[in-house]
């Protein structure tokens, strides 16, 4: 089969014959329609994002397809079945704490990376050899519509600090780093799952304004100044009443001040859930009053990725007609052009834009 291969940090991609995936009990081979190339990766490519990666490898981060084969254990697939891969490769071997890979982008640890000798290669390529539980079956969609199901990466993020975040209908969540990639889609996602409202704080008023142009009253925008208590108190101000949830997405570039303002506008009780990047590069570490947190009864809790059940109950949402997929605008590349397609997601062309390769 034909595939794009990182060789090394830094080094362009190279679309090469690369042997064809085997398949063994407790798996499934998908034939790979389309894959999403998130703004980020040129950041893994280089190298900039010090992730656990064992090189060369064929990148990439899930995929939607048809089934091609699949082990004795599967009793519901079936050969052509529309499918969305899930790439949290997690170990079969240590139940409460399993180790975990991101096939094709990075590892958790050296178990991860022990995961990455037989899950290692991603979807940059024809064929994508998965664990069976990775696997989630679609329905029936138009070919041509696969690229734009590849949003449902994106969304998968956000979807699954929200359920860490036991989100109920009617409450009030703050989505901190509304304005990115990641962020905008929570606002969706949030407002999807009847939130009754989202305050959504950033620093670019182009994207805060087509955020209210998009969702309307039960969006409550924020322009953000960077001052810790001015901004805390804006973010408060903003919504209709306490905030219950404080969602953060924020890059590994933003600084702890941004996610500590956000953070500290949630109410008595209220729950906060860290799914950014802040830190991971270096730099100060989050520092929330232990008297805050123990006299409001707040809870934090730190979400990477998601359970597998999130896959399944995101597909039902957007099945149901509550998130709709059409708002997300899909530019598509041949897996020839997978250095163009590198660059334009890079380029951050807007939000509600998913790049995708269709190898």
């Amino acid at each position: 089969m034909r595939a794009a291969v990182l060789k090394e940090f830094g080094a362009p991609l190279s679309v090469q014959e690369v042997p064809d995936p085997k398949l063994g009990t407790g798996e499934v081979i998908v034939d790979v329609v389309a894959t999403a190339v998130l703004p980020y990766t040129d950041e893994v490519f280089s190298g900039a994002r010090r992730y656990l990666l064992t090189l060369p490898v064929v990148p990439g981060l899930g995929a939607v397809g048809r089934v091609r084969a699949f082990g004795p254990d599967a009793t519901r697939l079936a050969v052509g079945d529309w499918v969305l891969c899930d790439p949290t490769v997690r170990s079969r071997d240590g139940v409460l704490t399993p180790d975990i890979t991101l096939q094709g982008w990075s590892a958790r640890g050296e178990g991860g990376l022990h995961l990455q000798k037989h899950y290692g290669q991603g979807s940059f390529a024809e064929q994508l050899l998965v664990p069976t539980e990775n696997v989630f079956p679609l329905g029936s969609i138009d070919p041509a519509q696969a690229g734009r199901w590849t949003a449902l990466g994106v969304c998968l993020v956000p979807y699954g600090g929200l359920l860490a975040a036991g989100l109920t209908a009617g409450e009030t969540v703050l989505i901190s780093g509304a304005t990115g990639n990641f962020g905008s889609a929570a606002v969706a996602v949030a407002l999807a799952m009847g939130a009754g409202c989202v305050v959504a704080p950033g620093r670019n008023g182009a994207v805060l304004a087509d955020l209210e142009r998009r969702f309307g009253p039960r969006l409550r925008t924020v322009s953000l100044t960077g001052d810790e208590e001015t901004d805390r108190q804006r973010m408060k101000q903003a919504a209709p009443g306490p905030i219950d949830v404080v969602l953060d997405l924020l890059p590994p570039t933003a600084g702890t001040r941004p996610v500590r303002a956000a953070a500290m506008t949630v109410r008595e009780r209220g729950r906060v859930v860290l799914m950014g990047g802040v830190g991971m590069l270096g730099g100060e570490d989050l520092a929330l009053p232990y008297p805050w947190i123990m006299r409001n009864s707040i809870t934090v809790q730190g979400q990477w990725m998601f359970p597998p059940e999130t896959n399944a109950r995101l597909i039902e949402l957007v099945r149901s007609g509550l998130l709709d997929l059409g708002q997300f605008e899909v530019t598509e590349f041949a897996l020839d052009e997978a250095e163009k397609a590198v660059a334009h997601a890079a380029a951050g062309n807007g939000r509600f834009a998913v790049t995708v390769l269709r190898p």
